[in-house]
């Protein structure tokens, strides 16, 4: 099963990105110019683990940084594709007050598609506040 992971927003956004740099040990101008995309997502429905109590409910404590916390989460994720959902809506490890959503693909198709046009970013810009790496 692959996937597709969106943020709520950029500063969430950009707090996964370093995140995911700094753990890999990757400077950031190595992973620039990056394309940033919306998504439109009307009539897509995802499984709710937003917050503590709803990860509870599935055995999962709310989500740290790191590659080696995944498996469980990727557990629940299969879990939740076999059972026919589009995908989850979790808190974001990097930037614990922000949201992801990950969204199954099936085939290669991905249930939601970009709104609008493309914004390159060619500078890094600031890390957000609230991040955690």
């Amino acid at each position: 099963m692959d996937a597709l992971y969106l943020a709520d927003g950029e500063e969430t956004l950009w707090a996964e990105w370093y995140r995911s740099l700094a753990e890999l040990g990757i400077p950031p101008l190595h992973q620039l110019p990056r394309d940033v995309w919306r998504y439109g997502l009307g009539g897509v429905e995802v499984a709710d683990l937003s917050n503590r109590r709803r990860l509870a409910r599935v055995g999962l404590e709310p989500p740290t940084p790191g590659r080696k916390t995944w498996p469980p989460f990727q557990r629940v994720g299969q879990q939740l594709w076999r059972e026919g959902w589009a995908g989850l809506i979790a808190p974001s490890a990097a930037r614990p007050k922000g949201r992801v959503l990950c969204l199954f693909t099936r085939d290669g198709e991905v249930p939601v598609g970009p709104v609008g046009r493309v914004r390159v970013v060619t500078a890094p810009p600031a890390p957000p506040s609230g991040m955690r790496t």
